[in-house]
């Protein structure tokens, strides 16, 4: 009882560290990463699919993105998407090849999305510490129910603390991380 309620409250914190983890890839730090364009969307005969399922992606350089479509009647449709898209990327075709250039950050900007980095992390805080109170909610219900002793519970309260200490601690550090990339010229 007790051991499945940490566990679960553990198992949700964990998936809260993944999902700040893909929305911190998708901040813009203006070095290139192939995983910037896994959330655009083309239209592949009628039907809207990722941009990796019909096309190679791959780093040309530091600041530069190629995307080679698989069949030659996608490339006008890939550009678009990706230009299209809310990444403010401006793609450029050369033959086979989609260049997708990463443009330089200003300070400005920078500071920008620090902002919207620590407003991601807080929000990963928040979530966890919500699972922290669901969590002693539910061993508080339990010692009611008279299902679990006393000391039990205030152990497990103790140990659910522990686990999100330290998770937000994980989530200070990809925030730190994050905000070091993006200062990085």
């Amino acid at each position: 009882m007790i051991a499945d309620t940490k566990k679960n409250a553990e198992h949700k914190m964990q998936r809260t560290l993944e999902a700040l983890k893909n929305d911190l890839l998708k901040v813009r730090t203006g070095r290139a990463h192939t995983g910037l364009l896994d959330h655009v969307q083309v239209d592949y005969y009628g039907s809207m699919v990722p941009v990796n399922q019909v096309a190679n992606i791959t780093l040309v350089d530091a600041r530069t993105i190629g995307v080679q479509p698989w069949e030659k009647n996608m490339l006008q449709k890939v550009e678009k998407a990706i230009r299209d898209s809310d990444l403010g990327l401006n793609p450029a075709s050369q033959g086979e090849l989609i260049r997708v250039p990463m443009p330089a950050l200003t300070e400005e900007r920078r500071k920008e999305m620090i902002k919207v980095v620590k407003n991601e992390g807080e929000g990963a805080k928040v979530a966890i510490r919500n699972l922290r109170r669901d969590a002693n909610t539910h061993l508080k219900d339990a010692l009611k129910k008279g299902e679990i002793p006393e000391d039990d519970e205030r152990k497990a309260q103790d140990d659910i603390q522990k686990l999100t200490d330290k998770f937000i601690v994980e989530v200070d550090k990809m925030l730190a991380t994050k905000e070091a990339e993006l200062m990085q010229v």
